[in-house]
């Protein structure tokens, strides 16, 4: 902390020591090596933990009090100045209710679900409940080994801007993450990451993962192997038979061999392509099942998966027709043919003030009542040269400096530049503003965004869809490319992704950003099933040619495709981990 604020010099290379927990293997075992050689550490204690006389209850389990550090341990090793006791909370270092489901998550971060009054907890109830336990944590440790921590330790690596801003009230800037990563001036002080050591952890991995961060890796860096998941085609209103179908994508995920999905958190029943109810509990649309935070933890917890992210709308949402926005629309101008209208899906027009504050809104819900790692934008953040013809997008390209009808905007190439480039940017600052309200409650949160092949191939298609892979790739951590040539009716298939693939590489950084996301399906002859080995062989030679990350839409798991086993092996072609260089 002095070498952030400019008062001292660190080593090259420094590392910190923490020990999470107050287990008393840490001082029996640790404590006498850390004191020899003079290793400095944090130690975080659980006070509850601390408190209790004879046995504790610790992750749900019965544990003997004498695992525990004693208080008069802890102030022995304090006392030499080695170490600095921290606080890893009183009573959230356990999971809570946080869904219909049963899902049992972090404390500290998860809305209790009470599942009498079928509701979540306030967000007063919530910052109350968060405020009394850390309050209460500090007061015992200053009590019992006479200074207050100025350390919070998050239980579980969680934590969001609530926690944070009581944490601080209380005198605890600083907190320690499960984040990966290494720790520079641009990582907060409430969010220092760490490597986390278990005892499955040997010195090769170790070294690995200091080396990693030592070479500034990110998650761009880790091969993205995604699997795109329609939550309409595994829920069931019969709950029997909607757990049966979760185990079966459990146990699919788990053989598939993917690192991450792509789990859609809006229902689209039409399949209009527009979102008319959510799988989450939201202020606004019509709550098809509370399901999505379900799915996604057990995804999360019981499949060798890491990433799982909810896939949202930015603006193709179908309010209930009395809600008092549903009229705010995206209006095409008059005459527009429905092929020159951005897939004719229903959206609400991102220049309304109040669509805006409503779509906000359903995010910051999503947030708060669910886990996932990242979002991933539907293909609906668009507007093509027909759009957008609505009152307030017209009092928007006024304020823009152009004139306020389409007309006399297209007629004019320097003015339809103009207008597209600005629609463009305003889509992304948009999404950028929604990823800004998730990061509320997930700070660690990923991007992603889908992005029509056409952009790429044909620079003349950013005016027919106002979307740029260089913006994309300005703007979100990954730019999943719809790379599906039976979509776009290609001849040649694999001609079609050697095309999209040497035009993808003229723009710096896309090996890291861009995902190829590839077609299960030919939805022009009634949902043909596109041959797994032809989906196998596509990747194998995105693979040979240098890229690193693919994705699949759909996945259909009631017909086992992709075949489970030929995808596993594909995708073992390319190792998940960041190739570093030589030490």
């Amino acid at each position: 902390m002095a070498a952030r604020a400019g008062r001292a010099s660190l080593p090259h290379r420094p590392v910190l020591l923490t020990f999470d927990d107050g287990y008393s293997s840490v001082y029996e075992h640790a404590w006498p090596i850390l004191r020899m050689l003079g290793i400095p550490s944090v130690i975080a204690v659980v006070t509850r933990c601390q408190e209790e006389s004879s046995t504790v209850d610790f992750g749900g389990k019965p544990v003997p009090r004498k695992q525990f550090m004693t208080w008069e341990q802890l102030r022995e090793m304090q006392a030499t100045g080695m170490v600095e006791i921290a606080s890893h909370s009183h009573d959230l270092h356990r999971g809570i209710p946080s869904n219909p489901g049963g899902s049992m998550q972090a404390a500290a971060t998860t809305r209790l679900y009470d599942y009498g009054r079928k509701q979540y907890e306030s967000e007063s109830a919530y910052r109350a409940r968060i405020n009394s336990d850390l309050r209460r944590a500090n007061k015992i440790i200053r009590q019992r080994v006479g200074k207050s921590p100025r350390v919070m330790v998050w239980p579980y690596g969680r934590f969001n801007d609530t926690a944070v801003e009581v944490a601080a009230a209380a005198g605890m800037t600083i907190g320690l993450t499960l984040d990966d990563g290494a720790n520079d001036t641009s990582v907060p002080p409430f969010g220092l990451r760490r490597i986390l050591i278990e005892s499955k952890t040997n010195i090769g991995e170790l070294r690995y993962q200091l080396r990693v961060r030592a070479s500034g890796a990110t998650e761009n860096d880790r091969a993205q192997k995604v699997a795109h998941v329609d939550l309409d085609y595994i829920y069931d209103s019969d709950p029997a038979q909607f757990e049966r179908n979760l185990n079966h994508l459990v146990d699919r995920l788990t053989w598939l061999g993917v690192n991450a999905v792509y789990l859609q958190a809006f229902s689209d029943p039409d399949a209009n392509g527009s979102a008319s109810e959510t799988y989450f509990s939201n202020r606004h649309l019509p709550v098809r099942a509370n399901v999505f935070g379900q799915v996604a933890w057990e995804i999360r917890t019981r499949t060798p998966v890491k990433r799982v992210y909810a896939w949202m709308p930015l603006l193709a949402w179908e309010l209930p027709e009395k809600h008092p926005v549903a009229g705010h629309k995206v209006v095409a101008l008059a005459g527009a043919s429905q092929a020159s209208v951005s897939m004719a899906y229903k959206r609400l027009t991102p220049f309304s003030v109040d669509a805006r504050k409503v779509i906000l809104e359903i995010f910051e819900d999503l947030a708060r009542y669910n886990s996932f790692e990242g979002i991933i934008f539907h293909d609906d953040i668009t507007l093509s040269d027909h759009e957008d013809a609505s009152p307030e997008a017209l009092a928007q390209y006024r304020g823009w400096g152009l004139p306020d009808n389409i007309e006399s905007i297209r007629a004019s190439d320097d003015l339809l530049g103009r207008w597209t480039l600005l629609k463009i940017n305003y889509l992304d600052a948009f999404a950028r503003e929604a990823i800004g309200i998730v990061r509320r409650d997930k700070p660690g949160l990923y991007s992603a965004r889908n992005l029509y092949a056409q952009v790429v191939l044909e620079p003349r298609a950013e005016v027919w869809y106002s979307q740029s892979l260089e913006n994309s790739l300005r703007n979100y951590d990954f730019t999943a490319i719809m790379a599906m040539p039976y979509m776009e009716n290609a001849k040649d298939p694999l001609e079609f992704q050697r095309a999209l693939l040497k035009s993808v590489e003229r723009f710096p950084d896309s090996r890291r950003k861009v995902i190829f996301e590839l077609q299960t399906v030919d939805w022009r002859h009634q949902q043909a099933l596109i041959p797994t080995e032809e989906i196998a062989r596509v990747i194998e030679m995105l693979y040979n040619k240098g890229v690193r990350h693919v994705a699949y839409y759909p996945d259909m798991m009631f017909q086992s495709h992709p075949e489970p086993a030929r995808m596993r092996e594909v995708f073992s072609k390319i190792s998940a981990d960041p190739e570093l260089p030589a030490p």
